[in-house]
């Protein structure tokens, strides 16, 4: 039995859970709603204040889409009564980002433009200072693909450290030409 799998998922006051009958299941909260078509042979059972996951047997197959679906609906409830955050830092002289709006954010690092970026629905954006980028949202995995996307704007380069990255990241630095004897 699949360790993540067989954990019950805790619905949590104010979130609505429905699960139709082509398996397709929707999480409702204060702060939106997702939905996730779940495999057919995948079993989403609703009890009390829980869901239960569970499979028909022990497959390969089954055992990964066991502990897959169970980690998404999870994401689900989290993403719609706390939300996901990622920070990114942008490290270089000039560099800065500002917020135009929740959902336009501007970027200049070190182009000769300034590089726009526009939130898809449900991704908000905060620079709380100017060297540094806050990407909000509820659904973990495009939370995480939109920070990526601004990141591969300018990674952060190991010679001089310049670049943007994650809040915490470590850049390995290399020594210039100057180092080689």
């Amino acid at each position: 039995m699949s360790r993540i799998g067989r954990l019950p998922i805790a619905v949590p006051a104010g979130v609505t859970v429905t699960i139709d009958d082509d398996n397709l299941v929707t999480v409702k909260g204060p702060k939106g709603e997702l939905s996730q078509k779940v495999n057919k042979d995948i079993t989403v059972k609703q009890e009390g204040g829980h869901l239960h996951i569970s499979r028909p047997s022990d497959d390969k197959v089954h055992r990964a889409l066991h502990g897959l679906y169970r980690a998404l609906i999870a994401n689900m409830v989290t993403g719609v009564t706390a939300g996901y955050t990622k920070t990114l830092e942008l490290v270089g002289v000039g560099y800065r980002a500002q917020a135009e709006s929740p959902t336009k954010l501007v970027i200049n690092i070190g182009f000769s433009h300034p590089v726009n970026v526009d939130a898809p629905e449900h991704i908000t954006f905060e620079t709380p200072a100017p060297t540094q980028i806050i990407v909000k949202g509820i659904d973990k995995q495009q939370v995480g693909a939109i920070a990526a996307d601004i990141r591969d704007i300018r990674k952060p380069e190991p010679y001089h450290g310049k670049g943007i990255r994650y809040t915490g990241e470590y850049v390995r630095h290399k020594e210039g030409k100057a180092g080689k004897k």
